[in-house]
């Protein structure tokens, strides 16, 4: 015998204007750990298997709009406009839920750590209205549950709050589930008489037990449920999302002798029984295979490093670099979509951009792939156990074939055929006593001069 999950939707709140950050850029698009606030809200309800998210926007961010239709679509945005509270936020979704037959779950697109783990226990229950509270360390103004008999008697904020309420510790985080149309019914019983004129979706709790309707509160860490704000909160969401990668990783066997100098990405993927070592940082999309070593300085984003390479330090890996088993990429080296073949090496002050690399071929120091033309990318080859003197530089699109040289200094624009030596320089030329008639020419007019 199987049993059926009901249906679930997601209302994400993202209408705020975060005027407190002082920026530009939406708050709820400010990332964390390399991916937008608003995206990490989004990454736990798909996780939760919601099979309708809905975003709700305000009329003064297009950028946060034109995200979520960017990754959801357009059936995936409410509109408040003007924004008058959180439960006329709510409200601003039902049309655009439709016959949507489930449980639906209110989140928030300016709280980045709230995960799918944290989140799932309000669909234990399938009746009535379950929020989340977590347990403060310094309730201060948070909004106090009232919980007695396991039964969630209010949400009292703390403005309103009695000395006995204040004491409590068990405070509201915001998010909130219930059937879809005990939510909105509820919601069309919520008024705005009190100081702000605002709509507030806590007041649904009060208007459940009123008509007998189980409520309930579910908890969460508080670090899990913290809300993004200003500018120093989110470097201590940054901070807070950093230490659970890096005990993560580390409890996977990665090794770090000096954890927290290292910074990871949302997607970062890091093997078992590789290292890292200080000041490491790692934009999206890298992926460090198990036995690999990242030395100090180094920036890796968007790029694959295969078990028994070696980056760094100071080298920087740009999206689409291929390592294959055994690269050594040294100091102050960049590589930018060019994929590596096992063993190649670039040990010194080069850059690699748009080509492909043989297996054990060796790059000199000073060598450039020229790539841009000025108008166009173009690629560079390099064969296998070929070898590319210092000082050269490739312009594409250019191939040096297998087991080929290149003399150092040179300036290779024809394909160099397999086996070959290429010098692509012009003679060097001795002008007999020049040096010496001009050095003691410029010493005499120095002299003249004094």
């Amino acid at each position: 015998m199987t049993s059926t999950r009901e249906a679930r939707a997601a209302i994400i709140l993202a209408a705020g204007q975060g005027t407190r950050m002082k920026s530009p850029l939406p708050k709820v698009l400010h990332p964390v750990g390399g991916r937008a606030m608003l995206d990490h809200a989004i990454d736990a309800a798909e996780a939760l298997g919601c099979e309708r998210i809905i975003v709700v926007v305000g009329g003064h961010s297009p950028e946060v709009r034109d995200h979520v239709v960017k990754r959801l679509g357009e059936d995936a945005i409410a509109v408040q406009d003007p924004p008058l509270g959180t439960g006329h936020a709510v409200r601003a979704a039902e049309a655009v839920l439709g016959d949507f037959v489930g449980q639906v779950v209110i989140t928030y697109g300016d709280v980045p750590l709230l995960r799918a783990a944290d989140i799932e226990p309000v669909f234990a229950e399938s009746e009535g209205v379950t929020v989340i509270g977590f347990e403060a360390r310094d309730p201060a103004a948070y909004g106090r549950l009232v919980i007695e008999g396991g039964e969630l008697l209010a949400i009292t904020e703390a403005k309103e709050a009695s000395p006995e309420v204040l004491a409590l510790t068990a405070c509201n985080s915001g998010v909130m589930a219930a059937p879809v149309g005990l939510l909105f019914e509820l919601l069309g019983e919520v008024t705005n008489a009190n100081a702000k004129g605002e709509y507030y979706l806590t007041d649904v709790v009060e208007l459940a037990r009123k008509r007998g309707e189980p409520t309930r509160a579910v908890f969460a860490d508080e670090d899990a449920v913290m809300g993004v704000n200003a500018q120093a909160e989110l470097a201590q969401a940054e901070a807070l999302f950093q230490k659970v990668q890096r005990e993560t990783f580390m409890a996977a066997g990665v090794t770090m002798p000096a954890p927290d100098t290292v910074h990871f990405s949302w997607d970062t993927e890091v093997g078992g029984g590789s290292t890292i070592e200080p000041y490491v940082v790692f934009g999206p999309g890298a992926k460090i295979a198990a036995g690999a070593r990242i030395r100090s300085f180094s920036h890796v984003e968007g790029a694959s490093v295969a078990g028994g390479a070696e980056v760094g330090p100071y080298a920087r890996l740009r999206p689409g670099a291929k390592l294959a088993e055994g690269v050594k990429i040294g100091n102050f080296v960049e590589v930018k979509n060019v994929s590596m073949g096992k063993g190649a090496k670039a040990n010194h002050l080069a850059y690699l951009g748009d080509g492909d690399v043989g297996a054990k071929a060796n790059i000199g120091a000073g060598t450039i792939f020229c790539n841009y033309d000025g108008f166009f990318k173009h690629r560079t080859t390099v064969g296998e156990g070929a070898f590319v003197g210092s000082n050269t530089s490739l312009v594409a699109p250019v191939s040096i074939g297998a087991g080929a040289m290149v003399g150092s200094g040179s300036v290779v624009t024809i394909d160099v055929p397999t086996g070959d030596l290429a010098l692509a320089r012009a003679p060097q030329v001795h002008k007999a006593g020049w040096a010496k008639r001009f050095m003691d020419m410029m010493r005499a007019k120095k002299a003249a001069k004094v």
